[in-house]
């Protein structure tokens, strides 16, 4: 029996009395689910839910906008294929977010740097007649470390090799597709200005390119910092396996950084060393063992060494652990990341180090919308699904091949529209929650990559500046451009996205999850990069350089000295 029916058999009265604890137990996981919407028709049943069909308008502007992108699909393709090429991490995307930058610029839209104190950040505005409403876009351009990768290449070939005989490494590469992400919302919201001109439609246009999403940093800060105000709807895509959209949740997620700081040592000698490599490595000992007894279904709690020893004879005296912690919501989140800085803590006890810790990033869990999800599903029935040539889906299936899973090939359907399973059973994590909890947030995927495999892989890599790459960044801006003109001309679809927003809502009081002493984790831009975009460094509130974290610990007391093994017997 599904929780509709349930619900049903309780009476209005009785699903009020059910929903209610729940509400107050957890608000923000609640409000996440369909439960935070009126029992007399919601949750939706999901056996026998079925989209509306009559929310997506044919109309001159759409035409316009979505002919725009058929026409300028060269220039698209050409700022998806350069984004993917300079590979640039996090915070550091200097290229990728002047390129992104530009392309919006040479299409009418007015652009402000260092959006929430990040130089990599910026705020594109387009805006016609009276400037309501106003619809934002969402660019991201970083990419992964590890994961370079030949495009069109179905077998393992990293693009960038660095050679060291003790520890060769690979270089950063597009294995999240935020390069086709960031290239088909720029081109969705130039194809958008382009018909508001052409049609003369109201409304105003705000494209947010965020900086370091794979860290969850840019759009966090930025809701912070009050730059996402003023918005009337949030439309989002991000590169995926099928095509399809949903108004399901995601986990809130903590990010911290962990330094332990000891005393140097000799391989051959370590006697009195307070070793930093040990504290590292028993922080992810212990860590470990949450897993039984202190994670739930929903929690997910992960970890990389990012500094420790350089050589088996050279005891480090800086060691450094980055961890996520990922819960259903912000409360949940906060006691797992609680118990995690508890085992850092014992961590430092056991070895005799010292140990630092700061919160690098902190997002809520996402805040779907029924009603806007209904108005993608609706677009991308109407435009169609993606269509692959023959070559297209042979690299597809060689990429499963190579990955072990089944050879289906990129997929051609849209995916039926779902409501939201009726148990949250965790996943990942995303700084766009952060925005759907201050605006009506829309999300789809296209298939970006072949089934089975996975995301963060060079396998997506692969695909991100190859051709069926390039077929899925084009219907994604397609779908994104056609949704946006359906909430420029259907004033009555987003009232009804902004009714439920205020219903999920109401006594929720959203705080970011970042602390209040919140250091922004900044790279010093090239000199180049601030002349270009006229930015000042470092930003206002910055403190630069940061504080150096360096060991001041002595060595450990071993206690009296023995007695040498040679003497005599004591009498």
């Amino acid at each position: 029996m599904s929780r509709r029916d349930l619900l049903g058999l309780l009476g209005v009265a009785g699903a009020a009395a059910a929903v209610a604890p729940i509400l107050t137990a957890d608000p923000a996981m609640a409000a996440a689910s369909d439960l935070a919407l009126d029992p007399k028709t919601q949750p939706a049943d999901p056996v026998n839910y079925a989209p509306p069909t009559n929310l997506a308008a044919d109309s001159q502007a759409k035409d316009a906008a979505l002919s725009w992108i058929d026409r300028q699909s060269e220039s698209i393709i050409g700022l998806n294929d350069r984004i993917w090429e300079f590979a640039e991490p996090s915070l550091a995307e200097w290229n990728s977010s002047w390129a992104e930058a530009q392309f919006l610029a040479a299409n009418g839209f007015t652009i402000k740097w260092g959006a929430g104190g990040m130089p990599t950040a910026f705020v594109a505005t387009f805006s016609n007649g009276s400037g309501k409403p106003v619809i934002g876009f969402s660019g991201e351009y970083d990419a992964l470390p590890g994961l370079s990768q030949e495009k069109g290449n179905p077998k393992h070939s990293p693009l960038v090799y660095n050679h060291d005989p003790y520890a060769p490494t690979y270089g950063f590469g597009h294995g999240c597709g935020h390069n086709a992400l960031g290239a088909a919302a720029a081109a969705a919201a130039a194809a958008t200005a382009a018909a508001m001109k052409a049609r003369n439609l109201d409304g105003t246009l705000k494209f947010f390119g965020s900086t370091a999403e794979e860290q969850l940093v840019g759009k966090t800060v930025a809701v912070k910092a009050g730059v996402y105000k003023g918005l009337d709807a949030f439309v989002d895509w991000h590169p995926a396996t099928n095509n399809s959209t949903s108004w399901d949740s995601s986990n809130a997620m903590y990010s911290i950084a962990f330094h332990f700081l000891g005393t140097d040592g000799h391989g051959g000698s370590p006697l009195a060393t307070r070793p930093t490599q040990d504290a590292v490595s028993a922080m992810s000992m212990l860590t470990e063992f949450l897993r039984e007894s202190h994670q739930a279904h929903t929690a997910r709690a992960h970890y990389a060494i990012r500094q420790t020893g350089q050589a088996p004879n050279v005891f480090p005296t800086l060691s450094s652990i980055w961890y996520f912690a990922r819960e259903g919501s912000p409360a949940r989140a906060k006691i797992l990341m609680d118990r995690i800085v508890k085992c850092a803590e014992a961590a430092a006890m056991a070895t005799g180090t010292r140990m630092e810790h700061r919160i690098v990033a902190g997002t809520w869990n996402k805040l779907g919308n029924k009603r806007g999800t209904e108005l993608m599903h609706a677009n991308m029935t109407q435009i169609g699904a993606p269509k692959f040539s023959a070559a297209d889906q042979a690299f597809g299936k060689a990429l499963q091949r190579s990955n072990g899973t089944g050879e289906t090939g990129f997929s051609e359907t849209i995916s039926e529209l779902r409501p939201p399973a009726s148990v949250f059973m965790g996943g990942g994590s995303t700084d766009v929650a952060d925005i759907s909890w201050q605006v009506p947030t829309i999300q789809m995927g296209t298939a970006h990559q072949p089934g089975g495999t996975k995301n963060h892989s060079w396998h997506h890599t692969a695909t991100a500046a190859a051709h069926p790459g390039h077929v899925t960044m084009l219907m994604a801006a397609k779908y994104l451009a056609g949704t946006t003109i359906d909430l420029l001309t259907q004033p009555k679809v987003v009232g009804e996205m902004k009714d439920e927003f205020e219903r999920r809502t109401k006594g929720i009081e959203w705080k970011s999850m970042l602390p209040d002493d919140y250091e922004l984790p900044l790279y010093e831009p090239p000199k180049w990069f601030l002349e270009r975009t006229g930015q000042k460094w470092p930003p206002k509130g910055v403190t630069w350089p940061p504080r150096r974290i360096v060991s001041t610990e002595t060595a450990p007391d071993l206690g009296p000295a023995l007695p040498p093994q040679n003497m005599p017997p004591m009498e």
